[in-house]
């Protein structure tokens, strides 16, 4: 093959390189992606989509497909600790405790107000044929399974590639003016120097993946259900729905076992494990996986290297707790995708991409801590009821009856455990965590307030328009179409929201994006009968916007609030031209 070259090139084709590829064809930006497994991925992996990734794959007209086959909320809107699934005795198959959770049950309605799009559920081998499907139709040709990166380069100008066509062993040299590292970390972030900081491995999980009919036990409506033994702790364990289908017809399962030492069960050795653990001794098993995964909590001590820039697990590496894994690198291909763009197109300096790291890593930060925070919590929760590790063999079936005991005194047991397992809401009901981070440095003006204050669960969101955080969502209309707020910037541009009296606003806006030559549109929003083109039909908008009808806001193409104004401008084009020179580094 001849030497290729391309602006940018993607290594890895999981679920964040996958994404970045549609991001930056939606961008008009050409890039080449390269995976070195045949196919996309063989095992479910992460699969719960939070609200803000599913926002954005409605942004890129991925979110229809996607719900297509995801799991619907009523589907896994619920978190359940139960005995066992199966058997017979006293104390099989008794419900400890469940709860609503990722949007699910009475959560819903306070979901749905804060995004126009709730989360789903898709294991990462059924989501990432649909975001292969979508990037080799954006870009044909470009998008190369079974090709590996051998070696590269920074030559300072760019940086010089060599692929592997694992196939045929045929090389190809790639030009490219940036590399994105979206590989796990396993080759590209090392390679520059970047290092992994953090605790070493806390812990190995064998997870079993494996069809099987459990309909006749299962209870459909749950996202996870732990499985906590009155016996043993090493027959405590969880089980997570892993489709195609959903509910009492699905196929696939993952059950994930309790740590222990990696190589403990093959494919074969583990059937009877399963059958022991499931209390189902005659069930019929079909194993597809046994993997043994180490759990981690790092992050990288740097995003950017020169030209080589990384994202998804490649900075970030987690406890699977509360989903923010897969979900945390999609959001970081979004962020650097319109960066690139402004950059390459020549509307920004490379000094732009800097900001990438000043936001995303903040992040990265906030939800590595999270996760372990949320994961050794959850120890506490399963040592409330007597079913912990450090519970003694023969105490632990006492404790859980003391559990279930319809006394008195178990009103009490059962009373003291409730108000622990609601403190889990931080694990599972933690929605600010999913659309309620900010910016405090990078490519924004600030105004000079104050970051609101945060609920310490995280369970509940209080959206704002200040520069940095998400733009707060609402629904408008518009000669009768309905509309979020965060449609307003389409998949490449700026939008500028003011209200009814925002006009100076906006044909100053007119003038600077021409002179910038940026890709901006320009919203008035206002009640019935104020002349603004949007109409806030049931005062949604106003109850967010934290400005007056004379203000502006002006919003980045990743729904991110760039700048504000909460009044009226003396000289509308000069503020915005100073703006926009500061947002752009020009």
């Amino acid at each position: 093959m001849e030497a290729i070259e391309v602006p940018v090139l993607i290594v890895g084709g999981g679920g964040c390189g996958l994404s970045a590829s549609v991001f930056l064809s939606d961008q008009g930006v050409d890039h080449l992606l390269v995976e070195r497994h045949p196919d996309t991925s063989r095992i479910p992996k992460a699969h719960y989509l939070n609200q803000r990734t599913m926002e954005i794959f409605r942004q890129h007209g991925i979110a229809e497909d996607v719900l297509a086959e995801a799991a619907p909320l009523e589907m896994f809107g619920k978190v359940r600790w139960q005995t066992t699934l199966a058997g017979d005795g006293p104390m099989d198959r008794r419900l400890i405790h469940e709860m609503d959770a990722f949007g699910g049950g009475e959560l819903e309605e306070t979901y749905a107000a804060v995004g126009p799009v709730l989360p789903a559920k898709l294991p990462q081998m059924w989501l990432e044929p649909i975001l292969r499907r979508h990037a080799e139709q954006r870009n044909p040709g470009r998008i190369l399974f079974h090709h590996e990166l051998t070696t590269f380069s920074d030559e300072g100008d760019h940086v010089l590639a060599e692929l592997l066509n694992v196939e045929t062993g045929e090389t190809t040299t790639v030009k490219a003016q940036y590399l994105i590292g979206a590989d796990g970390g396993r080759f590209v972030g090392p390679a520059v120097g970047i290092e992994m900081q953090g605790p070493p491995g806390l812990v190995n999980t064998t997870t079993a993946y494996f069809s099987a009919d459990l309909s006749q036990w299962w209870e459909e409506g749950t996202l996870i259900t732990h499985f906590l033994s009155p016996e043993d702790p090493d027959l405590s364990s969880n089980l997570i729905e892993m489709g195609p289908s959903w509910g009492k017809t699905c196929e696939q399962w993952g059950l994930h076992f309790a740590p222990g030492p990696p190589g403990r069960w093959d494919a074969e050795t583990v059937i009877p494990r399963i059958r022991e653990l499931l209390r189902l001794p005659d069930l019929e098993v079909t194993v597809h996986k046994v993997t043994d995964w180490i759990v981690h909590a790092h992050l990288a001590d740097r995003y950017r290297v020169g030209r080589v820039l990384i994202a998804g697990d490649a900075a970030h590496r987690q406890p699977p707790a509360v989903g923010l894994g897969l979900n945390t690198g999609i959001q970081d291909a979004h962020n650097l995708a319109w960066k690139l763009a402004a950059v390459l197109g020549g509307g920004a300096p490379d000094s732009l991409i800097d900001t990438y790291e000043a936001e995303r890593r903040p992040v990265g930060r906030e939800n590595v801590d999270w996760a372990v925070s949320a994961a050794g919590h959850h120890q506490v929760v399963i040592d409330a009821i007597g079913a912990g590790h450090n519970i003694p063999a023969g105490r632990r079936g006492q404790r859980l009856e003391a559990y279930f005991d319809p006394s008195p005194l178990g009103d009490t047991v059962r009373a003291r455990a409730l108000e622990i397992f609601h403190t889990h809401r931080g694990g599972c009901q933690s929605l600010d965590m999913e659309v309620g981070f900010g910016y405090e440095d990078g490519a924004l003006v600030p105004d000079g307030t104050e970051r609101p204050a945060r609920v310490p669960m995280r369970n509940v969101h209080q959206p704002t328009s200040r520069p940095g955080h998400r733009l707060p969502h609402a629904w408008i209309t518009r000669d009768g179409r309905r509309l979020s707020t965060l449609d307003l910037t389409g998949t490449t541009g700026f939008a500028l929201i003011t209200g009814p009296e925002g006009t100076p606003w906006c044909e100053a806006a007119a003038l600077v994006a021409e002179k910038f030559s940026v890709p901006l549109v320009t919203a008035r929003i206002g009640a019935a009968g104020t002349g603004a083109e949007y109409a806030d039909v049931d005062g949604g908008w106003e109850a967010v916007r934290q400005i007056t009808d004379a203000g502006a806001i002006l919003v980045r193409p990743d729904h991110h609030v760039a700048w504000r104004s909460t009044e009226a401008g003396e000289d509308p084009e000069q503020i915005l031209a100073e703006v926009f020179a500061a947002l752009l580094d020009r």
